[in-house]
């Protein structure tokens, strides 16, 4: 029998009304009064005025957890129970809460912490840019000449880059004369998943060691390596390591597929995790909440995937 696979997204597709469905519900409405608690911000609010504070770092990382969080709460008794939970980038901090390893108000706590952390490592304006059409090897290799790395592997010809301002503006213009299709900066101001915050990464493990993180129920991919973790101290462990390390994106949706999921459901906001399943994993039906007007709708969609397979 089919599985089914939680997709948590990572930051930059943050937009105003990415509490709606979820507040809709007394279990989701609830997650997010915790979450806003634990970090003492309204972030439904902040999300709803919109601007450029939703996507500031320090903001972004608590947002994108309580709204995941809260989406889940008000969804996960609707739907079966997941095979297993990935989460990119941020989200896989978050994946852990929807596993149930830990307190969705720890996840948002610890979501504050790592942008801090975060914030305090990285060189002024560096970040990430998105590349396309151009092979893995030559996207390394073009990323390395520029002074940058490559930050995230989503597929054969897909990836995320990061860098110091130079060093992207230099990968830039370099991956635009080899032939990339997209060559496309992201509305974030950390060059995550590269060595330029391996600074960040011993105090995030302090922090996760400390937390009340338990092995997880659900197996977490791990973005370093697509492998399934299953205990406190892989957790510690793995999610501290991404911070300063290549996130493998395609490994874990192929690791998911492996595990026998073949329904996707990514909790939004956004829909970029859905697209990726779909390209990566032959025959994968994968949609995301953002593109339902009510979770009754996400449910029916959830449950009529997997008897169709």
């Amino acid at each position: 029998m089919t599985g089914l696979a939680i997709l948590c997204p990572g930051q930059g597709h943050q937009h105003a009304a990415m509490f709606d469905l979820a507040l809709r519900e007394a279990r989701g409405a609830d997650v997010a009064r915790r979450a806003e608690a634990a970090v003492g911000l309204d972030l439904v609010a902040v999300a709803r005025r919109g601007g450029d504070a939703p996507f500031a770092n320090a903001l972004a990382q608590p947002l994108v957890c309580a709204a995941e969080l809260a989406t889940w709460a008000a969804l996960g008794e609707r739907v079966a129970p997941p095979r297993v939970v990935a989460g990119y980038s941020l989200g896989e901090l978050a994946a852990y809460g929807c596993a149930g390893a830990l307190a969705a108000e720890e996840v948002v706590a610890l979501a504050a912490r790592r942008a801090a952390l975060m914030d305090a490592a990285a060189p002024p304006g560096a970040g990430l840019v998105a590349l396309r059409g151009l092979a893995i090897p030559r996207a390394e290799a073009l990323a390395a000449g520029a002074g940058a790395a490559l930050a995230i592997v989503n597929g054969p010809d897909h990836c995320i880059a990061g860098g110091t301002a130079d060093a992207l503006k230099r990968l830039a213009e370099s991956a635009r004369r080899a032939g990339a299709t997209t060559v496309q900066r992201l509305p974030i101001g950390v060059p995550a998943h590269t060595g330029l915050l391996s600074a960040a990464e011993a105090p995030f493990a302090a922090a996760l060691a400390a937390s009340a993180l338990a092995d997880p129920p659900v197996p977490v991919l791990a973005g370093v390596s697509g492998a399934p973790v299953r205990t406190r101290a892989d957790a510690v462990l793995t999610l501290s390591a991404q911070i300063a390390h290549r996130i493998e994106w395609a490994r874990c949706l192929a690791a998911a597929a492996e595990l026998g999921c073949s329904v996707f459901l990514e909790l939004g906001p956004g829909t970029a995790l859905a697209r990726m399943a779909v390209e990566t994993v032959p025959g994968a039906s994968a949609r995301s909440v953002s593109e339902f007007r009510s979770l009754d709708g996400v449910a029916r969609w959830v449950e009529g995937s997997l008897r169709r397979r």
